[in-house]
């Protein structure tokens, strides 16, 4: 049960894992969005940004489990995510981050069309599209993730800008 406002916004963040709407957190989720992304830029799977990508993915899987899914049976349920991220998450946001840094970096290798180790805002967008954000707040959380307003969004920006987006304090 969902009982503070707290526990309503994470709860609400678990819709953006759970990529195929079946009510459950898994590894297949975490395949979809880096399949997604790949496709988005057209990057081969077997490419080393693709291999990496999907190392990155099953690396922030296998943190996400290990923090939420309680009954060990490889998914993590709504409850089992609010639990996992109220509980462990709250005084540590920076651990969210860190399970989620392999997958992030590798994401930012992928939009990062031009190798200079940033993302544009618009390629920052198209990323967040893949993973199934509408285009309006796609566009609005790219912009708002370029904290030094340079036009480019690097590692440091999307790291710290996922853990507070996922690890929302009370």
């Amino acid at each position: 049960m969902v009982s503070s406002d707290y526990e309503r916004r994470i709860a609400a963040r678990f819709a953006g894992f759970d990529q195929d709407g079946n009510g459950y957190i898994d590894r297949e989720d975490f395949n979809a969005a880096t399949k997604a992304v790949l496709a988005e830029f057209g990057t081969a799977a077997r490419s080393d940004k693709g291999q990496a990508l999907y190392i990155g993915a099953e690396a922030f899987w296998q943190g996400m489990a290990g923090i939420a899914d309680r009954d060990g049976d490889q998914r993590i349920t709504r409850e089992e995510f609010v639990s996992g991220a109220v509980k462990r998450l709250r005084d540590n946001p920076e651990r969210f981050a860190e399970i989620a840094r392999p997958f992030l970096h590798a994401a930012l290798a992928v939009a990062d069309t031009d190798g200079d180790g940033a993302a544009t805002v618009e390629e920052t967008t198209r990323v967040l599209r893949a993973l199934g954000v509408g285009e309006a707040v796609a566009a609005t959380v790219a912009a708002a993730l370029d904290v030094d307003a340079d036009g480019r969004i690097g590692e440091t920006e999307i790291v710290s800008g996922f853990a507070r987006y996922f690890t929302v304090p009370e």
